[in-house]
């Protein structure tokens, strides 16, 4: 994620406010991150082109809703402005919002394991040692990178208009080269010759039904639409709330229409199964066979500039979130503690301490990069869920709406939409996932307990305890079931 430079843009008017064009390129920026140059083999891991067709467009109509959904909240309750956790806890209920913005949390900083990941396995390229970026060499060197942005926030260092500036176009000058490329090269037979992966062909395989294969592609089509609430998450400081929509949608639509060439293209260059055997990052791969090593090199380095600069910002993010959080009660007051910089002090430390811990585990994956992303979507999905379904329960009460308002009936059908968008999300990620994530969330009760009694209130009221035993039985079964080898990471 990068962020956008407030006041870069129409400085003459709300010169302290962000208006259209920096909302816009702060949700490109938040979406159009590292993923993207791994789609080609991430989409073709499991699946035809006409699966991945198939999945674009389910992706594209479900987040449309999301993007609309925020569209609609930020308009009619602007004064929840801590973005898509603010939403559940409105909706929903204190604890609905805790496990909100621990997913948030969750999915920020696993986000930011898969990015170290992601460097220096594009490093590798030019300096052999480092592997597939999850060996000895490359944790230690992820780990000096990690600490040192730490002592650079401490400080009071934020950011900076040329970091933005240099890892946004470091994303798109070679993705755009990549697109042109790839239709010059575009062959429609190799496309074509297993376009449903039924197999038959040389160099074919079948590849299963066609509803496993398009679930295959879901985790990766929302790891790398994940952002789409970046302008929600800075709704409070947009010149005008309506740009705060129209951001998301423009954006949304932008990031869409590279990611679809990039994928789809690519499965008329090479076939299924040499891009699902290409290294991270697999659009090097496909560039090289086309105009040689300066194609892949060129990738590897955009790869590196553009998620060095999403590490840095998504730092910035992981460290919020929580500190955010501590103020309004949703974690304890500890996280909420600063320095004499400004800066997130205790929120830093807990963020980067689990991040130095998951690159110490991601040595033990075979896959970690891919791994550490499906965990990061999956841990997303409750706020992207209780938003949809918040934006549901809003236009179906008629709260905030008057008597007669036009437009109510789409709000109903999109919150709708988004929210089933939301369950087959859940339904796509599978079980495995599902319960190594709950692991995760275990732990957060904990914190949500103490958040809790620190303001004198009950922990859980009625279900609530329900849910949250579901939960802790979930997470010891999964523990369980990973000792025993039953389920794995990749």
């Amino acid at each position: 994620m990068t962020i956008a430079h407030e006041g870069t843009f129409n400085t003459e008017v709300h010169s302290d406010k962000l208006t259209l064009l920096p909302l816009t390129a702060l949700v490109v920026g938040s979406m159009i991150g590292g993923g993207v140059f791994n789609l080609p083999s991430d989409m073709s891991r499991a699946a035809s082109p006409g699966a991945i067709l198939i999945g674009w467009v389910v992706t594209g109509f479900g987040m449309l809703m999301l993007a609309f959904v925020y569209q609609t909240l930020a308009i009619r309750k602007p004064d929840l402005n801590a973005g898509p956790y603010a939403y559940a806890k409105a909706g929903f209920g204190p604890f609905m919002g805790f496990i909100s913005a621990w997913g948030y949390w969750l999915s920020a900083f696993l986000g930011n394991v898969a990015y170290a990941v992601a460097i220096f396995s594009g490093l590798s390229f030019f300096i052999p040692v480092f592997g597939d970026g999850n060996n000895l060499v490359s944790i230690i060197g992820a780990s000096f990178c990690l600490w040192a942005i730490h002592w650079l926030v401490l400080k009071g260092v934020k950011q900076a208009a040329f970091v933005n500036i240099v890892t946004t176009i470091a994303k798109l000058a070679p993705l755009f080269l990549f697109v042109l490329l790839a239709i010059v090269a575009f062959n429609w037979d190799r496309f074509t010759v297993n376009f449903w992966g039924r197999g038959g062909a040389l160099d074919a395989p079948e590849l299963g039904s066609i509803m496993s294969q398009v679930k295959s592609t879901m985790l990766v089509t929302l790891w790398v639409f994940i952002g789409i609430e970046g302008a929600s998450v800075y709704s409070a400081r947009a010149a005008r709330r309506s740009d705060v929509g129209r951001a998301t949608v423009i954006g949304f639509l932008g990031a869409l229409g590279i990611y679809v060439l990039v994928s789809m293209l690519s499965t008329g260059i090479l076939s299924q199964p040499e891009l699902a055997g290409l290294k991270v990052p697999s659009m090097a791969g496909v560039l090289q066979p086309l105009v040689g090593q300066w194609g892949a090199a060129l990738i590897n380095a955009g790869l590196i500039v553009s998620v060095g600069g999403a590490f840095l910002s998504w730092t910035l993010l992981c460290s919020e979130i929580p500190y955010t959080c501590g103020r309004d009660g949703t974690f304890p007051r500890w996280f909420a503690a600063d320095n004499e910089n400004g800066s997130p002090v205790n929120s830093l430390w807990a963020t980067n301490i689990l991040i130095q811990v998951f690159l110490v585990l991601s040595f033990f994956s075979k896959s970690a990069y891919q791994f550490f992303y499906f965990i990061a979507s999956v841990a997303i999905l409750p706020p992207y869920v209780f938003s949809g379904a918040y934006a549901f329960k809003l236009a179906l009460s008629g709260d905030t709406y008057q008597q007669g308002a036009r437009g109510r009936t789409r709000d109903i059908a999109v919150g709708a939409l988004a929210t089933l968008y939301g369950i087959w999300l859940v339904y796509a990620a599978g079980l495995s996932y599902l319960l190594m994530c709950s692991i995760l969330f275990a732990p957060g009760l904990l914190v949500y307990a103490k958040a809790r009694k620190e303001r004198g209130e009950q922990v859980f009221a009625g279900f609530e305890s329900w849910l949250a035993g579901l939960v802790v039985v979930l997470a010891i079964v999964a523990a369980y079931l990973l000792w025993t080898g039953k389920i794995s990471p990749l």
